[in-house]
């Protein structure tokens, strides 16, 4: 059983307290905490969502869920957090019977890092074998797995990658693009690289972070646009390509920072938390500001932050 809801920061902060000494050595991507009670593994993650999987998963939701209502008023549906995930396993069955190019990005939420987007082609002969891989959207899984089957998800199945630097990223933010409009230049890019080679498509799904008509209105200046696009909001458990997309964009983005660590001859955080911030302030020391144009997304807050721990450094 796997139920899903979102939480209050104050929820959050007893959750934080309570799996303290029951976390899991390792945490995936974009979560504060992975953690084991007895029948139940809970993953919170930085979105403020929790997830609770495993056999007893709706009796510690319940429980977390009357939690949140003393100390906050607010109501959780539990019932509603599993009525979707069940919703989403029918639509997950369906797109299985399609022929679909996909996209997804990585990067977005790490300050230190490029942004990688991936457009990848699964056709409905393909599907099984992406499930059996274990490909999932690579926020819920671990790095390793990413590592593990990325190679031959790669091997076979078509695909389009883009990898935006920290510079091409700087040099669109001085240029006014918000976050929002650079993704959507680099999805249509990728999409339309990979539309090129013909492949027959039923949809083409991307996973909706921007409503459609603002989408088209930020790539209606480029040459070449892909159209009949279908948005859907957490495309990336429904859709085997944009599952596929996810991981290849976090495999390469992985990558990508093993690079930089070797650069840098330190080990690069992703995120954007405080430990991010000591690092910088150690990049900086080491190799001074201007290196952050390079190697940095500069309009997040983190520039403000790390100069804060430029003294301990």
């Amino acid at each position: 059983m796997i139920i899903v809801y979102r939480t209050s920061e104050k929820l959050r902060k007893k959750m934080i307290a309570y799996y303290a000494d029951k976390k899991r050595t390792k945490t995936p991507p974009y979560a504060i905490f992975q953690a084991e009670d007895a029948d139940t593994v809970v993953t919170l993650y930085e979105s403020g969502k929790v997830m609770f999987q495993g056999i007893s998963a709706d009796i510690d939701a319940k429980m977390w869920a009357e939690t949140e209502k003393k100390l906050t008023g607010i109501k959780i549906n539990v019932s509603e957090g599993k009525q979707k995930l069940e919703r989403t396993k029918k639509t997950r069955s369906e797109m299985y019977k399609l022929d679909v190019y996909g996209s997804d990005e990585v990067g977005v939420g790490d300050f230190l890092g490029p942004i990688v987007v991936t457009a990848t082609y699964v056709s409905k002969d393909k599907a099984e074998f992406v499930e059996k891989l274990g490909v999932r959207d690579s926020k819920i899984i671990t790095d390793e797995k990413i590592k593990a089957i990325t190679p031959t998800l790669m091997e076979e199945i078509p695909y389009a990658s883009y990898t935006l630097s920290c510079k091409e990223y700087n040099d669109y933010q001085k240029r006014g693009y918000n976050m929002n409009r650079i993704k959507a230049i680099i999805h249509n890019k990728v999409l339309y690289e990979l539309t090129q080679k013909g492949y027959h498509y039923d949809k083409i799904v991307i996973d909706q972070f921007v409503y459609p008509a603002k989408y088209f209105e930020h790539v209606k200046d480029e040459k070449n646009i892909v159209r009949n696009i279908t948005f859907m909001t957490k495309a990336e458990s429904i859709c085997s390509a944009v599952a596929a997309a996810s991981c290849i964009s976090r495999y390469i983005f992985l990558q990508e920072m093993d690079k930089l660590s070797k650069e840098l001859d330190m080990t690069v955080l992703k995120g954007a938390g405080k430990d991010v911030d000591i690092l910088t302030a150690k990049i900086v020391k080491k190799y001074g500001k201007d290196k952050l144009q390079e190697i940095a997304k500069c309009n997040f807050r983190n520039m403000e932050k790390y100069q804060e721990y430029l003294k301990e450094s």
